[in-house]
Parts: C-alpha cells; structure tokens; sequence
C-alpha cells in the first residue's frame, strides 16, 4: 500500500496522471518507469556474408538451355500477335507512382515497389504489370491514333509478394490490348488471339475459363443489397463458401448459389443462368457471355470453354467479360486477361490480356536441342558461316587440341569436324 493518498484527479498507477500528496511523516513513492523495451538480438545469419548464389525470395537465375527457351516462347507469341496487327511497345521500367498506380494500375498499388527519385525528387513505381502502362502510353502519346487501337508488348515485372500458386516474384509477360471497341467482337478477338498464341508453341489441352466480375456487384446493386452484406457476400464467393453464402446472402442467398453452383463447361453453366430472373444490369451481362461463348465456338472450336459466373479474385478492375487460360498438364494458369477502362481523364473501352512466360515454359513440349558442331582451332570463318546456315550451331575451338573428340565432348558438342568431315560422337 502507498505511504500517501491520491488527489481526486487521478490514481497512483498513473502517477502522470494523479498528484500525489504523502501522509504526515510518510515517504514519497518511487517513480513510476515504464518497461524498457529489450534490444532484439541480431541473427548470427545476418552477419554472416551473403554467399554469391543467394537470390531475394521470388527471383531466380534462368539458365541455360531455359533461358534460350523463354526467348524462343516469346518470339513466337509476339509474332502471332504481331500477324494479327498488334503493334509492339516498350514502356520503361519504372514511372511517376501517379500515373504508374491510376486507372487501371490502382489495383497493384499494393504489390508495386515504390522509391523516391534522386534526380526528380518524386516518388516513382517499379511496374508490377504492363498493361496499365500500355493503357497510358494510348491515352497520351498515342492518343490520336485511330482506333481500336492494337498495342502488344514482352517484358519483366517485378511484385512485392508472390502467391500460393505463383510463388515468383519476377515474371515474364507477353500481352495485347486492344483500345476503343467495345461490342463482343473484341473480347472474342483477345480471347482468340490469346489462344492461337499459346496453341503455336504446341500446348496440349487448352482452355479458356470465362467470368464475370461484374455480375454479382450488378445483382447487389439491383436487389438493393448493403455494402456490408455485399462485402461477406462476395468473401464468401470467393472462398466457393456455400454455406456461409446461406448465411450472408439473405434474400438473395438462393439466387446467388445457383451462380455459384453453375461454374461448369459453358453449355452446362449457361443453361443454369438462363432462367434465373436477373436484375437488368446483371442479365445484359447474362447475354453478352452467351454471345461470346457462341462467336468463340465458332471461331475457335478446337476451345475448351469453360464458366465460372462469380470468380472475381485478380479481375478487380475489369469491368466486362474477363478469362484465364489453363492447360491440362499444368495447375497455374497461363495467362489472364478482360474488359476494362483506359484512358487518362477520357475514358474509353478496352480489353486484353496478358501470357506469364514462366508458366507458359511449364507446359510447353521440351524443344528439341540444337545440333552442337566442335570446329577445331584454325577452320576458315567461311566454312564455319555455311555450317550455321545449314542449322549447325558452331563452338569454335580456341587452341589446338591433341584430342578434338574429347574437347568436342568436353563442350557438349554432339559432332565434331575431323579432317573437314562432320562426325557424330
């Protein structure tokens, strides 16, 4: 007990906040300290040096024969989207985080790097998704140009965090948009370009997953459904929860599980949806899918399609018809992509889609290794030029080798060139 008494301000366990006032001949309290926050020790491992090999969590060197492969994968990509007239753009690395992050780039601003500029002094983004650069890159310098506007693109984005599925944190992207149509001829176009470019590099059992991101906000907004409502609604559809969608969706709770129950093959999804009554805004979303899935089977009837009416994680700022594409030998998908806003204070109608190249890689058929020529020390650079034109790939010995079989062998060369004469080893 303490040899005093407190003021009616306050109480003795808060001496900040009382004034004490010690009883005749008793003796002030000691005062009153905080807890010191304990010092965290450093992990041995942080000082110990760092050995050269060691990558950041998500990035990875690409070796060879991969990273020939990737450059071969993306070369032929871009040549079936160039063939469809989708003309190639090289936006930078990194922007003005204002531009970098509007529009459609707002829904990465939490997986993009940020730092400050030491020559503008502004805050700048590393990109961690191209296809807001491109929307940018038609809304400005290319603003003029007639339209729909085809733009592709091929390069390195760089994420924060990777996921569960894709753990990588630097990844390839091959990507068309097509800017200023709006009917669905223009989804089916990016949805058949898409597929005729993954198809060119030999991958077996593609399909196509078709959604709509805007259906449920749609039928929310029709039914007259609270944000908070909404909010556990949509948690629950994405976690596929049906019985906790019971539970939040309320009036609407049957409506929504028939959605949620008709994720399927498109003929067996549509059926569900067609006689469903629908609020205006959602049913025009209702035939817009049954028109694209119709035009596809005609365009592309090799397709797999498939439907899943509430699937929304990853399409948040698409605002039509949206798909990912998969390939029956891999989980991850290979490429995503829908309907959105460009523009930069003039809105206009979009759509697209982006290839991830490390996925991609993952479910194309092993290339066929290049024939590898040992060329002793001394052969003519002419003859070696008629060789590489005839499909040899020529390593070119630097000094006389008492052995020309072994140092072909040493060199992963398959042939070597003996007496001028080609022999396989």
């Amino acid at each position: 007990m303490l040899d005093g008494v407190c003021a009616p301000k306050g109480c003795a366990r808060y001496p900040d906040r009382c004034i004490w006032r010690p009883r005749a001949g008793g003796t002030p309290p000691r005062p009153f300290r905080l807890p010191q926050p304990r010092k965290r020790a450093i992990s041995r491992a942080m000082n110990e040096p760092l050995h050269p090999a060691l990558l950041p969590l998500g990035l990875r060197d690409l070796l060879p024969p991969d990273a020939a492969s990737e450059a071969l994968a993306v070369g032929r990509m871009m040549a079936v989207l160039e063939s469809h007239g989708y003309q190639r753009v090289k936006p930078p690395l990194v922007e003005f985080e204002e531009s970098l992050l509007s529009g459609p780039g707002a829904a990465m601003a939490s997986e993009t790097f940020r730092l400050m500029d030491p020559v503008s002094h502004r805050m700048i983004g590393l990109r961690a998704d191209m296809t807001p650069q491109v929307a940018r890159i038609a809304a400005t310098r290319l603003k003029n140009a007639a339209r729909p506007l085809r733009l592709s693109y091929a390069g390195q984005v760089l994420r924060i965090k990777g996921g569960q599925l894709r753990p990588e944190r630097q990844i390839g992207q091959v990507g068309a948009e097509l800017i200023g149509a709006d009917g669905a001829a223009a989804d089916v176009e990016a949805i058949a370009v898409a597929a005729e470019a993954l198809a060119g590099l030999g991958i077996a059992g593609l399909s196509v997953d078709l959604t709509l991101p805007r259906l449920v906000p749609a039928i929310c907004d029709g039914l007259g459904i609270a944000a908070r409502q909404g909010e556990a609604i949509r948690a629950a559809l994405d976690h596929k929860d049906a019985a906790k969608l019971r539970e939040s969706g309320g009036a609407a709770a049957s409506l929504l599980g028939t959605l949620l129950a008709a994720a399927g093959p498109a003929a067996k999804a549509l059926a569900a949806l067609a006689p469903l009554a629908l609020p205006p805004a959602a049913a025009a979303e209702r035939a817009r899918l049954g028109e694209i899935v119709a035009l596809l089977a005609t365009i592309a009837p090799d397709l797999k399609i498939t439907v899943d009416p509430v699937e929304n994680r990853g399409f948040e700022y698409h605002t039509g018809i949206s798909f990912s594409f998969f390939a029956r030998a891999g989980r991850a998908e290979l490429g995503r992509g829908g309907r959105y806003i460009a523009g930069n204070g003039k809105p206009e109608p979009a759509t697209g889609f982006t290839l991830y190249t490390d996925t991609v890689l993952g479910v194309v058929p092993v290339p066929t290794p290049p024939r590898r020529l040992y060329l002793p020390a001394g052969v003519a650079l002419a003859a070696g030029r008629k060789l590489r034109q005839e499909g040899w790939v020529t390593i070119a010995g630097l000094a006389a080798e008492p052995d020309i079989s072994a140092a072909a062998k040493r060199l992963d060369c398959g042939h070597a060139l003996i007496d001028g004469k080609i022999v396989a080893l």
